[in-house]
């Protein structure tokens, strides 16, 4: 794969994340059909819109699973047959949530230590389990969708979101410690102008600036 581009399907995922953020249900049909064209099975769509309820609320998250299922009858109704890809396989054996989770985080964060809490986590602990045991262990111990394609969908509906930079920052970092190069972060941007406007895209572009700029240190 080119690693100074997102890929088809990674575009994809790009704009279904950010009109589902954002609540654009016409131009989600649009990219709901891009990404089946692109080769995105049913299940790994199915699966971005169950994770948005996390970033973007259960009310976007729903509506844009209904908009995926009135494309699939229409789709089904012109005789296009869709992969349907597969079901996420069972959790580990002696499965612990809240360590994997913590796990998951960390590492996502670029680190092999857990880190002691603070800030929020002191603040409101039950927030943090919530976090831990169910968004970074629950969604993402998901096989279905890779974290690299969760932490793309992620930075695009956070990024169709005013104020939310410090999230950002951190899923930034994340998507590029899956995998995603700079050159491909670019690329990211240069897919949120073209299909959301400069507008929404320059406070995301500024904060990649900042994370390329903390990596480089």
């Amino acid at each position: 794969m080119d690693s100074n581009v997102l890929n088809p399907g990674q575009r994809s995922i790009v704009a279904i994340a950010a009109f589902t953020a954002n609540g654009d249900l016409t131009r989600l049909k649009d990219a709901l059909n891009e990404g089946l064209d692109a080769g995105l099975t049913v299940s790994e769509i199915k699966e971005v819109l169950v994770q948005m309820y996390a970033y973007t609320g259960f009310p976007r998250s729903l509506n844009g699973i209904h908009a995926f299922m009135a494309v699939m009858d229409e789709r089904k109704a012109q005789g296009i047959a869709d992969r349907e890809g597969r079901e996420p396989g069972p959790v580990p054996a002696g499965w612990n949530r809240d360590e994997y989770g913590a796990r998951t985080r960390a590492k996502l964060a670029g680190s092999d230590v857990i880190p002691a809490p603070s800030g929020y986590q002191l603040f409101a602990p039950v927030i943090d389990v919530f976090l831990k045991e169910h968004l970074f262990a629950d969604i993402f111990v998901r096989d279905n969708l890779d974290h690299q394609s969760r932490e793309l969908a992620t930075i695009s509906a956070l990024s169709s979101i005013p104020g939310l930079g410090g999230q950002l920052r951190f899923h930034m970092g994340a998507a590029m410690n899956t995998g995603l190069s700079e050159a491909q972060m670019k690329d990211f941007i240069a897919v949120l102008t073209e299909r959301l406007g400069r507008e929404t895209a320059a406070p995301a572009e500024a904060v990649l600036a900042q994370v390329l700029a903390d990596r480089a240190k």
